[in-house]
């Protein structure tokens, strides 16, 4: 490097602390994160929340956009239970965010969100009650004018999540799982996390012909007829490679079209070397980096709430599994800031 490059940059950047950039895209996200000084929060100090948002309660949802909220119930298990853990285990990741390099957004900064706690639950012991009262949670949140992103738990907790947010009009669905959960009744239990989504078909609060399911594989497929004969697209594992994204990306766009759509995605989806903390861990599934450019490739679409389930920590001493639901999590937090349901308040460009 010529000495008068070298001298130019000592000059430029000698003395310029980590708030002052000289790209003006970069230097408008700068400006909500750094205080004076290059000053910002460290990512291990204050009360863990879920992505580092604000503490809030239900009560302030009405002030929000999107709500983060956990739901820590595990009663639905079909294998290995443990993801009653999984909200605490995302709120202890310490670095995720702030600033999305792939949609480019900083969604805590320029949204106002907030964690808002977990379902209060009065009985641990209780699924249809827990879900009665996911239900009644979610369905506040909705009234408050608010964007539910939920954090489980098993993935039982989407059904009465739709049933909140299906109310009048059914939703659309992007499902990111190693499994369709279109199962029936287990041992005389059909609202457990093998089947939410056939119960929610079936209560009129999901559209199956605007529901698409990726990552799908797995030994359990027979009891899965339900998804192709409802109406449902599915995209199986075998069938995602590095030149047919482009086109699954495509088909989920075109399958979930314009109207109010959910995200749902179980930490499974990810092959066992990516997250193996998990209750139901499936062999040949996405890499992290497939699963970001999968939900990257939504931006734009019309979602109205989102979920991260099955993070179940205590298969998982490295918290990788943690690790990546929680940067799912911020990458579905980051859509929303695209999605046309998106509530205006007066805090929407701070």
């Amino acid at each position: 490097m010529a000495d008068a490059k070298l001298q130019a940059l000592r000059e430029k950047f000698g003395d310029a602390d980590g708030g002052t950039l000289f790209t003006p895209k970069y230097q408008k996200i700068a400006d909500k994160i750094f205080s004076e000084g290059g000053k910002r929060p460290a990512p291990y100090s204050g009360i863990p929340t879920l992505l580092d948002a604000p503490q809030s309660t239900l009560e302030k949802a009405d002030r929000l956009q999107v709500a983060l909220y956990g739901a820590p119930m595990d009663l639905g298990v079909t294998n290995r239970n443990g993801s009653r853990f999984g909200p605490r285990a995302l709120r202890s990741i310490e670095r995720v965010g702030p600033y999305n390099d792939g949609l480019e957004t900083a969604p805590l900064h320029e949204m106002a969100v907030a964690d808002i706690g977990d379902v209060p639950f009065s009985s641990r012991f209780d699924l249809a009650r827990s879900h009665r009262e996911i239900e009644d949670y979610v369905a506040q949140i909705v009234r408050a004018g608010a964007i539910p992103i939920g954090v489980g738990g098993d993935h039982s907790i989407t059904h009465p999540i739709l049933r909140a947010l299906g109310r009048n009009t059914p939703v659309g669905m992007v499902h990111i799982d190693a499994h369709c959960d279109t199962g029936g009744s287990y041992e005389n239990e059909k609202f457990h996390h093998g089947g939410p989504f056939r119960n929610a078909v079936l209560d009129g609060v999901l559209d199956p012909e605007r529901t698409i399911q990726i990552g799908i594989r797995g030994a359990a497929g027979y009891i899965w007829e339900f998804s192709e004969m409802s109406g449902m697209t599915v995209v199986e594992a075998k069938d995602i490679t590095d030149s047919s994204f482009p086109a699954i990306i495509e088909k989920a766009r075109q399958v979930v079209g314009g109207g109010p759509t959910y995200l749902s995605f179980d930490i499974d989806s990810l092959d066992p070397a990516f997250a193996p903390g998990t209750g139901t861990p499936e062999i040949g599934g996405l890499t992290t980096r497939e699963a970001l450019r999968l939900i990257r490739g939504l931006k734009g679409l019309n979602f109205v709430g989102g979920d991260v389930v099955e993070v179940a920590p205590a298969y998982d001493q490295t918290t990788n599994t943690a690790h990546a639901g929680a940067q799912m999590l911020f990458e579905i937090l980051s859509l929303m800031q695209f999605s046309p349901s998106l509530p205006k308040t007066e805090s929407s460009n701070k």
